[in-house]
């Protein structure tokens, strides 16, 4: 018990990704009471509930397994492309599956956890070029070429990383036509060519020393983090009667905006001291710049509280009904916002190489240790007249929208409270920024 009230407090449910969830819940959670609401609770016999348990089992396992032959597969393809033998940088080809394949307990095919895994192999090891390997006329010469979509005149690294690209799309481009019998290559092109784009202003803004605006940054850093990247194309196959175009209307859809800022502020809000060292851009140190007299704890606080008024509207797009776009793409993002959660919820993560170690093994090679079964726990007291409880049919859980504010984050305003720790309120000036995705 005390594990488990310690991993509630200690980990946000957005920092949780549903399979290792899922595991937790077959190891430490009393398997006699099957909670069907809050007043009511249906207590399954010794023999059924040593079969659910075993049906649990084997289903964790079984998606193990696959997982496992799934990961051998994105790496046979990173190898063979090149991108995990590039000498510089970050390798996170383990990574970068490991968490599409734990966030999102969809019935997501091996496709879309394909296709999202070698997304993100890519962006890591494009970012990297353009932070640190790459010189400023290479990163010109590769966004150009992936803009025309002509690798005519790469050479090295820019060859490799433009030439995955180019499979990538190609490979997904072949998987949506034979579902929908659209060609969406040119959309799918425009997509990586903008991604490029901003990863090669940023790259000038650090080499020139020079420092944009917060909003300048954000309008440009929400691009650069390239979630949208991972969510969209997937989005097709999660649910085939979305079409590409719908998702990339310009501007993007209101959710996925969101999504691309809020991944941005958790990325800089626990890089900004690497970024700091290797004379990079960061959110935190920006403010900094445009508020003389704020600490860095206030620019800190100030960012937390942009992140919690964005990520309230973030789930009523998430939650809502009804809704323009499918549910499976909203899973999508959610899953896509709780894998950065993970990564940035208390340090960055994604950088380090030992981290996500025990969580990695318990999520792909090591099966659950389910404890023996106890004796049936006593049931709880219920006031009041005792409901009546159907075995065969379970209460809902559906998120009430009440609980999220119905007004669209336009701006930052801080609250009219004072105290301690809202002394940065008073003291320093608020960015003017203008975040609005009604």
């Amino acid at each position: 018990m005390a594990d488990e009230i310690e991993h509630e407090l200690s980990l946000p449910w957005m920092a949780r990704l549903d399979h290792l969830e899922h595991r937790m819940w077959l190891e430490e959670k009393d398997a006699f009471i099957l909670w069907m609401g809050k007043l009511s609770c249906h207590r399954s016999s010794l023999v059924h509930n040593q079969d659910i348990l075993q049906l649990a089992l084997h289903n964790f396992v079984l998606r193990q397994s696959i997982y496992r032959m799934e990961l051998d597969v994105v790496k046979g393809w990173s190898e063979t492309t090149g991108l995990s033998k590039m000498g510089f940088g970050r390798e996170k080809t383990t990574y970068s599956y490991f968490a599409v394949a734990t966030s999102v307990s969809l019935p997501c095919n091996s496709d879309i956890r394909e296709v999202v895994a070698k997304s993100a192999i890519i962006i890591t090891v494009a970012d990297d070029f353009f932070d640190m390997e790459g010189s400023l006329e290479d990163l010109e010469k590769l966004t150009n070429a992936v803009q025309r979509w002509d690798g005519e005149g790469l050479s090295g690294h820019a060859k490799t990383i433009f030439k995955a690209v180019v499979d990538l799309v190609t490979d997904f481009r072949v998987k949506c036509f034979k579902q929908s019998g659209k060609d969406i290559q040119k959309i799918l092109q425009d997509i990586w060519g903008e991604t490029f784009h901003s990863w090669l202003m940023e790259a000038k803004w650090s080499r020139s020393g020079g420092a944009p605006s917060t909003q300048e940054y954000l309008d440009m850093g929400m691009t650069s983090i390239a979630a949208h990247i991972l969510v969209l194309p997937s989005s097709c196959l999660a649910s085939p009667t979305t079409l590409l175009h719908q998702l990339c209307s310009s501007p993007y859809q209101p959710i996925t905006k969101l999504l691309m800022v809020i991944t941005r502020l958790l990325n800089d809000i626990q890089s900004y001291q690497k970024e700091e060292k290797q004379g990079k851009l960061n959110f935190v140190l920006l403010y900094l710049k445009e508020n003389p007299k704020a600490s860095i704890e206030d620019s800190i606080n100030f960012v937390q509280y942009l992140l919690e008024q964005l990520k309230k509207e973030f789930l009523k797009h998430v939650l809502e009904e009804p809704c323009s776009l499918p549910k499976p793409s909203r899973r999508l993002h959610l899953g896509c916002l709780k894998v950065f959660h993970m990564f940035f919820n208390s340090s960055n993560r994604y950088d380090s190489d030992m981290d996500m170690f025990h969580d990695i093994q318990k999520a792909l090679v090591v099966p659950p240790l389910i404890p023996k079964l106890k004796s049936p726990m006593p049931l709880p007291e219920q006031l009041g007249p005792k409901p009546r409880v159907s075995v065969t049919k379970s209460l809902s859980g559906q998120f009430s929208l009440e609980r999220f504010p119905r007004k669209s984050f336009v701006g930052c305003q801080m609250p009219s409270h004072s105290g301690p720790a809202n002394r940065w309120e008073k003291m320093y000036k608020l960015s003017s920024f203008k975040l609005c995705f009604a």
